[in-house]
């Protein structure tokens, strides 16, 4: 390290000592060294000033990413990244000044230490005669302080005679030392003040304050540090002010008064760089404001509980009971209790006609198919949290894995390491089309799709063509879940039919978004509640399950919002472990959700449509060649209104009352051919699965 420091303080060395020619002080010297590092690295503090400035200029937007994606680590830490990218962001660079600073004092420290090599040009050879005749360690770091205090005492003089030492050198030395002053305002800037005590005590009080101030200022203007909390900014204060008292009394006063003279001089230059490059003229402070305060208002109302000591504990008994069974065949992944209404069709189609046990991961200990279990020996439920699921994901054996979720070795979850031959299998959670609604590549790691209808298998073969890859196992599955539905929907409309008429009787209105970007949720449900809240409708609002996961803490403040008028004309629906709200429902208003197609088909009934912004996660979606059902369909089911639109909500509700007939005969031709299998899908998947677990014993 030391030869490092040589080498760094040998360029420092020659600045300090022109300085010192200059002024023929050495304080003086000290202060002009200091404002002269100050100039010379001025490009770069221009250069880190725009870069903050850029950091600062894009903070709305990494605010409002942290609001969209509320508790999605994942596709934050994405898209930051994309953000950084496009705007040239470095975020190391902020620790320049930090590594400057320190590089610096560090060899400032060195130099005061070492007068005699850098000011005076004294050889080693003089040095270490000298340290040996007063007797001095040359090894100690203030050996050099000491010469320079016995030349001037006059224990080393001119006239001595050193073996290896050229009188002239010599003489030299010693007339230069004799005139070398380390007075400066009445200090000696040699001397440590811990040795010293007494008036030194102030020189480590004096840094620390300079270090106050400084930090003092930048949490006022530094263009960044400005922006930081108050915990970052006092912390930072608290860090270099103890810094500063603690070295202020460990190093000579030299040293300190560089400190010092730095500290204060960053502040100038930090005033003038706020002056010739105004952040003021690139940074929106009110988008900057409006940014923090959607966000503080989303970790003001983040209730989420910690698991309790009890389902810690539980996680853990069924993460060990989960591995310590071996030969497992089917293993299926839900990631809360509102997803099973999609395997359940399957699994009891699995459960009849074979004698399989299924083994059900879920991230929910409230999972409705822990009760299920209770009467059914054959159903193995384990309650694995998020952070679990990811190393159970990697160590799994079993011969064939079915889920819901897409982007299998995208993000956390990925395929086995354990086991390479796991056949992986895509289950639907809604009707629509997977090219545009899904992220790029999103089915790329499955081995089998399970198909809703041709539309599906169109688009994925489609996708294998554009982007080169091996064809996928495509089973006509359906949609059993929406067999479910028009089967309770039907019963609804008997049920209905069979009741006298009541003209009192409210129409029940299901408002139901999706949880992409500028769902009605975060663009217009307080206008649409304010259009359609009279003693004419019940609103049912049943956010996505995703919104729920994702955004909790905004659906909580919507919730709140509108507490006072929950009752006969307003319900919100929380728990999706139910359909009721979907088949009872005389009208749905909706966004892009898949929900539209499962209940328009379901009740064939028609959907009302605002048109916010398209619901895609796969910006290259058009390179497929397929239209999506969301969109070609869309018109069939209904009617579709802009946001500037929603002044005409209430009137094109009623004229959807009033055309129920025509849209159920509209729904009914177009439905027809849409999905693969009505009321048989189940029992296709479940033979399927059944057959390749076969051929999979046949190969064994």
């Amino acid at each position: 390290m030391d030869t490092i420091l040589y080498y760094i303080c040998v360029p420092l060395g020659y600045l300090m000592k022109g300085c010192w020619l200059l002024v023929k002080d050495y304080g003086a010297a000290i202060l002009l060294f200091t404002l002269a590092t100050k100039v010379i690295l001025m490009p770069v503090s221009v250069w880190i000033q725009k870069n903050s400035i850029v950091m600062v200029r894009i903070q709305p937007e990494i605010n409002f990413l942290k609001v969209r994606y509320y508790g999605d680590k994942d596709t934050i830490a994405e898209e930051q990244s994309k953000l950084f990218k496009r705007e040239k962001y470095r975020p190391m660079l902020s620790l320049i000044p930090l590594v400057i600073q320190i590089v610096l004092l560090m060899a400032v420290i060195y130099i005061i230490y070492h007068p005699l090599s850098y000011l005076f040009g004294a050889s080693d050879n003089v040095m270490e005669a000298l340290a040996g005749y007063i007797g001095a360690d040359s090894s100690e770091s203030s050996f050099q302080l000491l010469l320079v205090d016995a030349i001037q005492k006059g224990r080393i003089t001119a006239d001595l005679s050193l073996e290896g030492v050229s009188p002239a050198e010599l003489s030299s030395l010693v007339e230069g030392v004799s005139q070398f002053d380390l007075q400066f305002l009445g200090f000696n800037l040699s001397v440590i003040p811990s040795k010293a005590w007494g008036i030194y005590s102030l020189v480590p009080l004096f840094a620390a304050l300079s270090s106050y101030v400084l930090s003092l200022t930048q949490n006022l203007s530094n263009v960044l540090q400005h922006e930081q909390s108050k915990l970052n900014q006092y912390g930072l204060m608290a860090i270099s002010v103890g810094i500063s008292l603690y070295l202020g009394f460990f190093v000579p006063a030299g040293t300190a008064l560089y400190w010092i003279a730095s500290n204060l001089l960053a502040i100038a230059v930090m005033y003038l760089l706020n002056f010739l490059i105004n952040p003021k003229r690139y940074v929106d402070y009110a988008a900057l404001e409006e940014s923090r305060r959607q966000l503080a208002q989303l970790a003001a109302l983040d209730g989420e509980k910690k698991r309790s000591k009890e389902e810690v504990a539980r996680e853990r008994a069924d993460y060990r009971r989960f591995f310590r069974i071996v030969n497992k065949h089917v293993v299926i992944y839900s990631e809360k209790s509102g997803f099973y209404k999609y395997f359940e069709g399957l699994m009891e189609e699995l459960l009849k006609r074979s004698n399989l046990v299924l083994h059900y991961v879920t991230n929910d200990p409230n999972d409705v198919i822990f009760t299920i279990a209770e009467t059914n020996p054959r159903i193995k439920p384990y309650y694995i949290g998020l952070k679990k699921t990811i190393p159970l994901m990697l160590k799994l054996e079993c011969d064939m894995m079915v889920m819901t979720t897409p982007d299998l070795d995208k993000f956390y979850l990925k395929r086995s390491l354990m086991q390479k031959d796991i056949e992986y299998v895509y289950l639907p959670h809604d009707p629509m089309s997977i090219h545009m609604s899904f992220r790029e590549g999103a089915l790329d790691a499955f081995d089998t799709i399970f198909c809703v209808g041709p539309h599906v298998a169109r688009e994925v073969r489609a996708t294998e063509r554009v982007y080169g890859l091996p064809e996928k196992k495509l089973v006509e599955f359906g949609f059993p879940y929406v067999d479910r539905l028009i089967e309770a929907g039907e019963k609804e409309n008997a049920a209905r039919a069979a009741l006298p008429p009541d003209p009192n009787r409210k129409k029940e209105i299901l408002i139901a978004p999706s949880w992409s970007e500028d769902n009605l949720l975060d663009s217009c449900i307080d206008s649409l509640i304010e259009s359609l809240y009279s003693d004419r409708y019940h609103l049912t609002i049943r956010p996505h399950p995703e919104y729920v996961k994702r955004y909790g803490p905004k659906m909580n403040a919507i919730v709140e919002r509108y507490a006072s008028l929950v009752g006969d004309k307003l319900s919100f629906e929380l728990d999706f472990s139910g359909n009721r709200s979907i088949w009872a429902s005389d009208l749905l208003i909706t966004d892009w959700s898949g929900i539209s197609y499962e209940f328009c088909i379901a009740t064939k009934r028609p959907a009302l449509f605002i048109n916010t912004k398209l619901k895609c996660l796969n910006p290259n979606w058009q390179k497929i060649g397929c239209v999506p059902v969301e969109i070609a369909l869309r018109d069939k089911m209904g009617i579709a209104l802009d946001k500037e639109e929603l002044d005409r909500v209430s009137e094109t509700v009623e004229r959807l009352f009033a055309e129920e007939e025509f849209y159920r005969r509209q729904i009914t031709e177009t439905m027809a051919d849409f999905f693969y299998h009505p009321g048989t899908g189940a029992a296709i998947g479940a033979k399927y699965l059944l057959s390749s677990l076969a051929a999979k014993k046949k190969k064994t």
